[in-house]
């Protein structure tokens, strides 16, 4: 479901750009293979090994927030059978 505000391109952009910028460098090693679901306006995120705990959690902070998930640590959120999808943007 696209956002009201962004497309969905320009949440991951945004997203990425914030993610490597301010919180890349300062998650400790023991956060891979979590979820991390960032609100692109705020900054605020939230992090949980199931991406459903992570993203309940944002929306109460932000019911309306432009939220980019991916998955620490990969260079993408998930696999299915021999592909690989992309973080995504919602």
């Amino acid at each position: 479901m696209p956002h009201s505000r962004y497309s969905s391109d320009e949440i991951a952009k945004r997203g990425q750009a914030l993610y490597e910028r301010d919180i890349q460098g300062a998650l400790p090693p023991s956060a891979r293979g979590n979820f991390l679901v960032l609100d692109i306006e705020t900054g605020d995120y939230e992090m949980d090994p199931d991406e459903l705990v992570a993203v309940r959690r944002a929306r109460a902070k932000h019911l309306d927030g432009a939220f980019y998930i991916l998955r620490v640590g990969y260079s993408a959120a998930y696999r299915l059978g021999r592909k690989t999808l992309a973080a995504q943007a919602c």
